[in-house]
């Protein structure tokens, strides 16, 4: 992997804990992980796996490494086949004790319907237990359900407030977050004023087509603006990292 932007002082591989170190100075940052493809596709046939390759795995896989709490989307949760959950990673135990952090990154699964397979190893197996962010009038019964595989947030009425539930994990001392999305979620993160940077891949097709782009929701007025920050390439592979110019006070 070579980096781009800013040009290193030597031709060396990134470390990509350095590159993607999470900023000391606020409480709360929220970033976004994303691939698409050359002309916008978030999706190939349904799913952004048809878009990933080893590259944007190991980017991936450094991502996850950093964050305390990994947020996505229910339907992503099924459409991408989220059934595991994220694995303590030897290479970032030092950093991850250091910084106060748990060995492993829970997932944080957004659902107001509670659809969710609670007997899934993502819920029976996680290293850390992973969260499920809810309504207080999601069906009793799932609810119950969801309270015994793991921890609950309790964020609004009949629609998921994700600005509350992202402040609440920051609160809890959880604030680098990570979002995997899908596209319905990282708009609404948009929308509320939470994302403060994007990692996007840009991956070596172009798909035409209908698919989503990596943002699917009412257009933002005002446009959120952003800063180029990180530009990395391998295989084919630009991994671009953007910061939102204006974002909200922590």
């Amino acid at each position: 992997m070579r980096q781009l932007i800013p040009r290193p002082n030597r031709d060396v591989e990134p470390d990509l804990a350095v590159v993607y170190a999470y900023p000391g100075h606020t409480r709360r940052w929220v970033r976004a992980n994303m691939v698409a493809s050359a002309d916008g596709a978030a999706q190939a046939e349904g799913k952004s796996g048809g878009l990933s390759g080893e590259a944007d795995k190991k980017v991936f896989r450094a991502l996850r490494g950093l964050a305390d709490v990994i947020l996505v989307g229910a339907t992503t949760v099924r459409t991408e086949g989220y059934r595991q959950p994220a694995t303590p990673r030897e290479q970032y135990a030092r950093l991850r004790e250091a910084a106060g952090q748990a060995p492993a990154a829970a997932i944080a699964v957004i659902s107001a319907s509670l659809e969710l397979d609670f007997d899934a190893p993502l819920y029976r197996e996680a290293a850390v237990p992973t969260i499920t962010i809810t309504v207080s009038d999601a069906p009793p019964d799932r609810l119950a359900v969801a309270q015994e595989a793991g921890e609950v947030l309790i964020a609004g009425t009949g629609r998921a407030d994700v600005r509350f539930a992202i402040d609440r994990l920051a609160a809890s001392g959880r604030g680098r977050i990570l979002c995997e999305g899908g596209p319905h979620l990282l708009a609404e993160v948009a929308r509320v004023g939470r994302l403060d940077e994007l990692c996007l891949a840009l991956s070596p097709q172009l798909l035409a087509g209908h698919a989503m782009r990596i943002l699917d929701g009412p257009p933002l007025e005002p446009p959120l603006p952003l800063t180029l920050h990180t530009l990395l390439a391998e295989d084919g592979f630009l991994f671009t990292r953007h910061l939102v110019t204006n974002r909200a006070t922590p």
